[in-house]
């Protein structure tokens, strides 16, 4: 699939920075489980899960699906939060700078269409909980991408396998100086950290 030469030029950009072994540690388990899928030739489903499923569990959703399909390895993508609030604009901002194209439907929990390819449907997104009805059952690896749902969701129903993946909240730089630069660094974490698990599938 032929992404948008901007989200290339991030990819680019991003396989750059130098991932700790510590995390290239934490994320061995999910290498392991997307490997195992792909090897039965079974659907590989990744369902990411932060508290309110509107920063850092959306960012993991919207890059592992870019990265995956940049990659040539099918997987579904999905995203939810212990509780449902709206996926917040800042969030939405980097992944614009980073390339995306993001059409935005209004409401209180406004849904957005998030697209890196014209080969490809839009992805909508919006904040829900991690159980709703349109995110994988069974059969799933659950990516727990902050401290807290980790620590107070302790069994997600039907995963497959529970992977924890803290990410630095860029909450608490809302509304400084900061606030672009802070989202944009934990947009390209995720997103490096997406290409270092990808590029380890067989």
């Amino acid at each position: 699939m032929k992404l948008y030469p901007e989200i290339v030029q991030k990819i680019n950009s991003v396989k750059k920075l130098k991932i700790p072994q510590e995390r290239k540690d934490g994320l061995q388990p999910l290498i392991d489980f997307i490997q195992l899928k792909k090897d039965a030739n079974e659907p590989i489903k990744l369902n990411f899960i932060c508290t309110h499923n509107s920063r850092r569990s959306q960012l993991g959703q919207i890059w592992a699906k870019a990265i995956s399909a940049n990659y040539g390895i099918e997987t579904a993508c999905y995203s939810g939060g212990t509780e449902a609030t709206a996926f917040f604009k800042n969030a939405i901002n980097a992944l614009r700078r980073a390339g995306f194209k993001i059409d935005e439907k209004s409401g209180e929990n406004p849904h957005y269409y998030v697209q890196f390819s014209n080969e490809m449907e839009s992805i909508k997104c919006y904040s829900k909980i991690y159980d709703s009805e349109e995110n994988p059952s069974e059969n799933f690896a659950a990516v727990m991408t902050c401290s807290h749902a980790d620590e107070n969701c302790p069994f997600i129903s039907g995963s497959d396998a529970r992977i924890a993946l803290d990410y630095k909240d860029p909450k608490e730089f809302d509304g400084t100086p900061e606030e672009e630069k802070k989202y944009d660094e934990r947009s390209d974490q995720i997103a490096s950290e997406m290409i270092y698990v990808f590029e380890n599938i067989k």
